[in-house]
């Protein structure tokens, strides 16, 4: 059962995801990681979104025959199980393993108000 966070932000994750998809009909495996990781920060604030995109990452690397991407995405799937829950989340944090998993980033404007009306909800 998804808690309220994670129920409120669904339509803006599965966007994105459905996005990352489209991308990867295209074969544009530039975009469609970039719609995984706005899907990442959009989700990341919910154990059961964020552990999934960091899933759909670590196929992306798998299919891409990524082994760097691949190896940081096997540490972030546990990080994501185990970390979101107590709030070890860096916001804005994009989840590629080209950024520390500590590391905050900024967030767009969009983002940002998709997350805070997801938090009121």
């Amino acid at each position: 059962m998804l808690n309220s966070f994670s129920q409120n932000i669904s339509y803006a994750v599965i966007k994105e995801l459905s996005l990352a998809r489209k991308a990867r009909r295209n074969k544009d495996v530039v975009l469609e990681f970039s719609h995984l990781e706005n899907a990442h920060v959009l989700g990341q604030h919910s154990t059961y979104w964020h552990t999934r995109i960091h899933c759909h990452m670590l196929y992306w690397a798998r299919r891409n025959g990524d082994s760097q991407e691949l190896r940081g995405q096997l540490l972030r799937v546990f990080g994501a199980l185990t970390k979101t829950a107590v709030g070890l989340v860096p916001e804005g944090n994009t989840g590629g393993s080209n950024v520390s998993p500590f590391k905050r980033l900024p967030i767009s404007a969009l983002h940002q108000q998709q997350i805070i009306r997801a938090k009121k909800m």
